[in-house]
């Protein structure tokens, strides 16, 4: 190992401005020597040729197969720093050299937790449609105004993938006192039942829950397991929020059951991103959130912080603990589909307030 570590930073998808604030960046350039380039997309290829013999961990979405990881003898660490496992890195190439393959994904599980649950807030209490319905001037007062309300308050509330932003939302509702059914189908009963909540199939989750948050992850098992037939077994009138991937949905289906009235639903995820002018889903009764539960300034501050920590531990062989780990026994399943349009307006919006 060189005596002063490199560090290959990547500016695609997040330019540095997005994650590290000035007081990072000197901690940054502190514990290690940064490579970098000031360039829109990916860096070229021949800098991160020539960075590679001396680099110890690479952060952004760099292309690394089996060969380039070869050539990088000292690479203790790939962090991927817009929060998804992409398969552009060889998984079992770095597990067998030991190599850390890091995710941001858990700094954005909190804001996208808030979301959600303010998104079942309001298609529990009708606060977006009740203020549309006043500014129309067709707005019931009092009791007549409530005939379709409910509380969140003791519900039976079903999550489907209980992750980091599963756990999250739990301990936003601990207020509510509600009764969580909770499934996901890689976790035990026990796990899940240290969390204060009952593991469930998916078909009482969906039959039970009067809310229904649908926070898994995409894999190669589960694309479009939420189906017609499992939205026709939620019970009339329930609230269903998607707030993870769309691709574990059949979103037709998704639309139609909003279309028809039976269901409240809310997503803050789509099939294609932007949405097009004339899509359904911006004529239907859904209540749509453009993909911004997490990408709050919070969250981003947070990614620098989580980076700093781990890679500190990491250049010291220490075990990294603030950033999600890759798994060999799960990270090939991993199938997250990235918001390629909506990404790059996010780096050149954030990238222009810094």
């Amino acid at each position: 190992m060189p005596d002063r570590p490199a560090i290959l930073l990547d500016p695609h998808p997040r330019r540095r401005q997005m994650i590290f604030n000035p007081a990072q960046w000197a901690r940054l350039e502190a514990m290690a020597e940064v490579i970098t380039a000031d360039v829109e997309g990916p860096l070229p290829a021949s800098l991160v040729e020539e960075a590679l013999p001396r680099v110890a961990a690479i952060l952004g979405q760099t292309d690394m197969p089996s060969a380039r990881i070869a050539r990088a003898p000292h690479l203790r660490a790939i962090i991927n720093v817009e929060g998804n496992f992409q398969p552009n890195v060889d998984a079992a190439s770095c597990f067998a050299r030991g190599i850390e393959i890091l995710s941001v994904g858990p700094v954005f599980a909190h804001p996208v937790a808030e979301m959600a649950l303010g998104l079942a807030l309001d298609l529990a209490r009708g606060i977006t449609s009740t203020d549309r319905a006043m500014r129309e001037g067709q707005e019931r007062y009092g009791r007549s105004g409530n005939d379709d309300a409910f509380l969140l308050s003791r519900a039976t509330i079903g999550i489907v993938g209980f992750g980091y932003l599963g756990r999250a939302l739990r301990r936003l509702l601990e207020g509510f006192r509600p009764r969580i059914l909770v499934h996901d189908p890689w976790l035990p009963a026990a796990a899940i039942a240290e969390e204060g909540c009952e593991a469930a199939s998916l078909e009482e989750v969906l039959s039970t829950a009067r809310v229904i948050f649908l926070l898994a992850g995409v894999t190669s098992e589960n694309q479009g397991f939420i189906d017609g037939a499992a939205l026709r077994r939620i019970q009339d009138d329930a609230v269903v929020v998607l707030a993870s991937r769309a691709a574990i949905v059949e979103f037709p289906a998704l639309v139609a059951e909003a279309q028809s009235g039976r269901l409240r639903i809310a997503t803050d995820v789509f099939p294609d991103e932007p949405v097009a002018p004339d899509d359904p889903v911006r004529r239907s009764p859904m209540l749509l959130s453009p993909h911004r539960a997490g990408g709050i300034p919070a969250a981003f501050h947070d990614i620098g912080e989580r980076v700093l920590d781990d890679l500190d531990l990491i250049l010291r062989g220490l075990a990294p603990i603030r950033l999600q780990r890759a798994q060999p026994q799960t990270v090939a399943l991993m199938r997250s589909k990235a918001a390629r349009e909506y990404a790059k307006d996010e780096a050149e919006r954030l990238a222009g307030k810094n």
